[in-house]
């Protein structure tokens, strides 16, 4: 994939290739499943869905009683957005990103990068340096993280 450049009608666009807008795809789908059918117990639902009081059991429990619902819809409905923007894109291998989908594939990208770092027992940069975690994965992780970068970067030019 391409760096993401500002367009002379300022979207963000960005070549891809099918295999990568089908990586992508599957994993912003991925995190919409995790978000609507995970359970509790799940570490990648904790990173997803955090406590507000890491200290009071009992007020996180209301406070996610208020909020997950919303919280879940908005992960799921960003998640969206991004795969239709790759539907979209999936002919012309060309993703062309408003700012308001931009936002979305802000906010997917740091799902899906928080869900593989979960599953990858990746807490810190040094756990990324030497830990023995799959090679594939990783190399995923850090393309993520160089789109999401791209993204800033051509929001900021």
């Amino acid at each position: 994939m391409k760096r993401f450049d500002r367009d002379t009608e300022g979207r963000l666009t960005a070549a891809a290739d099918g295999d990568e807008i089908a990586v992508i795809q599957t994993l912003a789908a991925q995190v919409a499943d995790l978000v609507t059918s995970g359970t509790q117990a799940d570490p990648a639902i904790t990173r997803l869905l955090p406590d507000a009081y890491r200290d009071d059991a009992e007020a996180s429990a209301e406070f996610r009683r208020f909020t997950t619902g919303a919280l879940t819809e908005r992960k799921v409905r960003n998640a969206t957005a991004v795969i239709r923007s790759l539907d979209d894109a999936a002919n012309s291998g060309i993703i062309t990103l408003d700012g308001e989908a931009v936002q979305a594939w802000l906010r997917t990208l740091t799902d899906i990068r928080l869900t593989i770092a979960v599953r990858l027992n990746i807490a810190t940069e040094d756990d990324e340096a030497g830990s023995d975690i799959d090679p594939m994965m990783r190399d995923i992780y850090d393309w993520l993280g160089f789109i999401q970068n791209s993204l800033v970067e051509a929001l900021d030019a």
